[in-house]
């Protein structure tokens, strides 16, 4: 149905003008933006943050999510300029490849949507039109702004930013919060009364020189109103637990010795401000790992792989040696790639940049995949032995605990203070023994007590 309204003004430029109003306007095309192949064979993605919500306007390029796969986390962004009509996902829900991830309102007229992707539009009030017309102008704002905003059911159209060129901050976002709830404090809990306690027998009353009898406290029940939580396994976690349980069919077994690494902590010392010149820092993992490049060239079966069904045995011939992170996401493995053809100082730069990206969240699938050997610092964290578990397809692995300052004797027999570090290996007994293991790790020791002597194997 329509409604026609007659305006005799426009009689006086042409009779034959007629002005109509419709009560509802139709949309532009809708199109199911999906979610293309990551590669790597990734079939499926945890959402771990939105960077739109429905209603906003986006253009070309413009951030749409992150997503987080068990190998590494990619940003999502925009094909098309338009509106977001639908979220089909909610934070930490699976999504999969090939689904549709939003539903976007764009200009039929542009005609750049496949056909495949286009959906049928349904019609919009006139109202929702209008005030969508106000909030398509472009809002400025950070994604974790946005978050907040979506979190307590604000549209951001309806915020006054006091940043530059009016961009809305998180105080802006608070402000309003407040202004609305009337910043209300939960009521105090109501003090509790405990009632008297049983008359007794008359107790003598005890001389005046002696101390005050300590009243006994009353015992109240305790309460207890936690619950269990369910969550799903995503991201890092589910890549773990695909690793660990292929790990564990592997025969490990262990082997431990010590190192003093009093000469290297003088060494590192030394170099330290040379190397904060060239804008690195360097802490003792490049010379670990350099030092397991120099004895992996003596022992390239620790730097192999085994086929699944134990029939072959490849030796890599780059050494790809990953490093245990610890990460807000989860442990999570880069490596540094052919570490046999790196100088310390370039292995030093390479992990400052593994790391910064790790900490972000931001490492992507080449930095997590292709590692051929692995060491865990885990000292760093605290302990000295433990039994690290091999990461597939690798075949040894090796977990450095605290450095700690402890007393030793020198061949005089004279008590010294030592730098000392505990180092763990394990690798799998299928392809590798005890033998082999103890002495590429006397190898390693020996550059790491000795690190003039890297020297004379370094190319």
């Amino acid at each position: 149905k329509y409604v026609c309204v007659f305006d005799k003004s426009a009689l006086k430029f042409s009779h034959q003008q007629r002005l109509f109003r419709t009560s509802a306007v139709s949309r532009g095309q809708i199109v199911q933006f999906k979610l293309s192949d990551i590669g790597e064979g990734i079939t499926e993605v945890t959402v771990k943050e939105w960077y739109i919500k429905e209603g906003d306007s986006v253009s070309q390029f413009d951030s749409i999510c992150e997503v987080q796969s068990d190998k590494a986390s990619v940003t999502i962004t925009s094909r098309y300029d338009g509106i977001i009509r639908k979220l089909h996902y909610s934070l930490d829900e699976i999504a999969y490849v090939g689904k549709p991830l939003v539903d976007i309102e764009i200009d039929a007229s542009k005609g750049i949507a496949t056909a495949e992707d286009v959906v049928e539009a349904p019609p919009m009030s006139h109202e929702e039109h209008t005030h969508q017309e106000i909030k398509g102008h472009k809002t400025l704002a950070t994604p974790a702004v946005r978050r907040l905003a979506m979190e307590n059911n604000i549209k951001l159209s309806e915020i006054v930013g006091t940043g530059k060129d009016n961009r809305i901050l998180k105080e802006d976002i608070l402000n309003y919060l407040a202004k609305q709830t009337g910043a209300i404090l939960p009521p105090s809990p109501k003090a509790e009364i405990i009632p008297p306690l049983p008359k007794s027998e008359p107790m003598p009353a005890p001389p005046k020189d002696k101390a005050r009898k300590i009243p006994v406290p009353v015992s109240r029940p305790i309460v207890f109103s936690g619950k269990d939580k369910t969550e799903p396994i995503t991201g890092f976690h589910k890549a773990m637990v695909k690793t660990m349980s292929a790990a564990l069919k592997i025969p490990h077994f262990c082997y431990c010795d010590e190192i003093d690494l009093t000469q290297l902590v003088q060494l590192r010392e030394e170099l330290k401000p040379l190397a904060q010149i060239r804008g690195v820092k360097i802490s003792f993992m490049p010379f670990f790992i350099k030092a397991a490049s120099l004895g992996l060239l003596q022992y390239p079966i620790l730097n192999a792989s085994l086929d699944e069904n134990c029939q072959n045995v490849t030796y890599k011939a780059s050494h790809n040696i990953g490093v245990a992170m610890d990460t807000e996401q989860g442990l999570i493995v880069p490596n540094v790639k052919n570490v046999q053809v790196c100088s310390v100082f370039e292995i030093a730069s390479e992990l400052n940049r593994l790391q910064s990206l790790g900490s972000a969240g931001q490492l992507g699938t080449s930095d997590l995949t292709g590692g051929t050997f692995t060491l865990s610092n885990v000292g760093t964290i605290g302990g000295t032995y433990t039994k690290p578990v091999i990461l597939p397809p690798e075949v040894a692995i090796g977990a450095l605990g605290k450095i700690q300052v402890l007393p030793r004797f020198n061949g005089k027999g004279e008590v010294f203070k030592a730098q000392i570090m505990n180092v763990s290996w394990s690798a799998d007994h299928r392809i590798i023994d005890g033998a082999t293991m103890a002495r590429f790790s006397n190898l390693w020791k020996s550059y790491l007590e000795n690190p003039a002597s890297m020297l004379l194997d370094l190319k």
